[in-house]
């Protein structure tokens, strides 16, 4: 019999993956029209810098949430300085937003409280006390500075015998990049220490090549933009603005040759602005999927 392969649900008509993508507080707060560009029941990750107080974090949800879309906060271990503070974010965030899924990351802070690690924030038990529905870590397909791969790797499959005893949907989000290879060359490392997490991986959006130096240097993934700028051409590419088709194709190339791998869709950083991003997405279609694979809204407190 002939092998018909049936269509891959990670990618549409088009062959293009789904995208969430994200704003900060003071986005929301100062400008909330940007939330209108953006496809209900989209995913819209709500940053956490360390720069925003309780009451405007818990205010951006609520209105992300309002607005038809799918607020998905950053808890960031590492700046909350007691336990109760991070029980008390993450019981108004459910009440208050309606907000069923989180990233969780380690974070900075000049001094950390109890929790020095995602782990140890999932160890609590508050997540799923909280019937918290899908639960986001952390990936850095450039490598995390000063920590070895093997503790990395130690750290991931935690989170997997953690994901055993929750009834919640783990899944790993990545830091941007613009270095397709290595994004795959990363994912194969994954599959060999036996992730079993899908993976969306960060893209950055359509944006000036200056603006993404400047983010890329806070981040971390030199590496990265210097390869995009050798690719390209420096002065070409500081003129032109950078496409991030360049990231993308790769990786839904990968999806429709390797059915079996792990990665799932984008997360798009909108260095460029909401709504540049949106027209992008928009005209290529990743769009299309909102609400397709959505967890079902539902009655927040008034």
């Amino acid at each position: 019999m002939p092998d018909i392969r049936l269509p891959d649900p990670r990618l549409n008509a088009f062959g293009h993956m789904a995208a969430s993508t994200e704003v900060s507080p003071r986005q929301v707060l100062e400008k909330p029209e940007v939330l209108e560009v953006i496809p209900r029941l989209t995913r819209v990750y709500l940053t956490d810098l360390g720069n925003a107080a309780e009451e405007d974090i818990l205010l951006a949800a609520r209105r992300i949430h309002a607005a038809g879309l799918i607020p998905v906060p950053h808890l960031a271990a590492r700046r909350f300085p007691s336990l109760d503070a991070f029980d008390r974010r993450i019981r108004g965030l459910v009440a208050e937003a309606g907000v069923r899924e989180v990233l969780t990351i380690a974070g900075e802070a000049e001094r950390s409280g109890p929790l020095t690690s995602s782990v140890a924030l999932i160890e609590t038990g508050l997540l799923n006390e909280l019937g918290i529905e899908r639960i986001g870590v952390a990936g850095h397909p450039e490598g995390a500075p000063a920590i070895p791969a093997e503790t990395i790797r130690a750290f991931l499959m935690r989170k997997h015998e953690l994901a055993a005893q929750s009834d919640a949907h783990f899944y790993i989000v990545t830091q941007f990049g613009f270095d397709p290879h290595a994004v795959n060359v990363w994912l194969d490392q994954l599959e060999s220490w036996g992730n079993r997490f899908p993976v969306h991986i960060g893209v950055a959006g359509p944006a000036k090549m200056t603006t993404l130096l400047k983010f890329a240097a806070f981040a971390g993934v030199e590496n990265s933009i210097n390869f995009l700028k050798k690719r390209g051409g420096a002065v070409v590419s500081m003129l032109s603005g950078y496409d991030p088709e360049t990231m993308v194709h790769p990786l839904e190339a990968r999806i429709a040759a390797r059915p079996e791998t792990q990665l799932e869709q984008i997360h798009v950083y909108p260095f460029g602005g909401l709504k540049k991003t949106s027209e992008w997405l928009v005209a290529r279609d990743s769009w299309t999927f909102c609400g397709e694979a959505a967890p079902q809204t539902h009655e927040v407190a008034q």
